[in-house]
């Protein structure tokens, strides 16, 4: 069993900066890639950024060059810092890992809310 619990979110003004952690336990090793995504309101689940095995990232274009993916695997932690926020970052986001070996099994977090003011 993998569970996955995030933190870092809330209340900030346009332009500045969040840091997300995701704590994940159970079987999980470095070769697993995990991702951040969010969802806004009326809107589907959307990839933020993913982090495979050697560390090789992947951002949303609507991110790239504010957002930054990282993860410590000696603790089973995966980091998004956010930098530069606009409002229309704001959303619920979630961390997830793919333990899956012959097809995907994934896994998800409850979710931290990140609001950003005008």
């Amino acid at each position: 069993q993998v569970q996955l619990v995030e933190s870092g979110g809330g209340l900030v003004q346009a332009g500045g900066s969040l840091r997300l952690s995701c704590a994940a336990s159970g079987k999980i090793s470095s070769i697993n890639p995990m991702g951040w995504y969010r969802q806004a309101p009326g809107n589907q689940r959307e990839l933020v950024a993913r982090i495979n095995s050697g560390d090789r990232t992947i951002y949303a274009d609507s991110v790239k060059g504010r957002f930054t993916i990282s993860r410590d695997n000696a603790k089973n932690m995966v980091y998004l810092q956010m930098n530069s926020l606009k409002p229309e970052d704001t959303a619920v986001y979630y961390c997830n890992v793919d333990v899956g070996v012959v097809r995907p099994l994934i896994y998800w977090g409850q979710g931290t809310q990140v609001t950003v003011s005008s």
